[in-house]
């Protein structure tokens, strides 16, 4: 079940193609940006790859490259995600985040399941919504 929203975070965003792995494209992209998590307020920096599969939908991976940064520590953060290509360049993916932190105001995010959206527009500006998964 859906539980709270616990983060909302905008980002800027550059791809590059990373190796093909058989005939299918395979993107790495990079992002920066902030916003707020579990009541604090953030800067996130994260890089990610994402590979085409044969229905022309993405599966993304942030393999814990994934940092959180707040005035009293650090976070660092997996994902995983299913996602597609929108009509107007832009790309959307669903999936699931796990933090770790060591920040006493981030400390709620350990040990818990998140559920989010991440929104792409065409120009690379990014929303990421996280929710706790109960």
């Amino acid at each position: 079940m859906l539980g709270e929203k616990i983060g909302s975070l905008q980002a800027s965003t550059t791809n590059k193609p990373l190796p093909v792995e058989g005939s299918l494209p395979k993107f790495e992209t990079s992002c920066q940006g902030g916003g707020t998590l579990a009541g604090a307020e953030v800067q996130l920096m994260a890089a990610y790859a994402s590979q085409m599969r044969a229905d022309g939908t993405l599966y993304g991976e942030c393999p814990n490259q994934g940092v959180i940064m707040t005035q009293d520590g650090v976070a660092t953060f997996r994902a995983s995600g299913i996602g597609t290509f929108t009509a107007d360049g832009g790309a959307i993916f669903r999936g699931a985040v796990y933090f770790e932190s060591s920040a006493p105001s981030l400390a709620s995010l350990n040990g818990i399941a998140c559920v989010y959206h991440w929104d792409v527009d065409a120009e690379g500006t990014a929303t990421w919504d996280i929710w706790e998964w109960k």
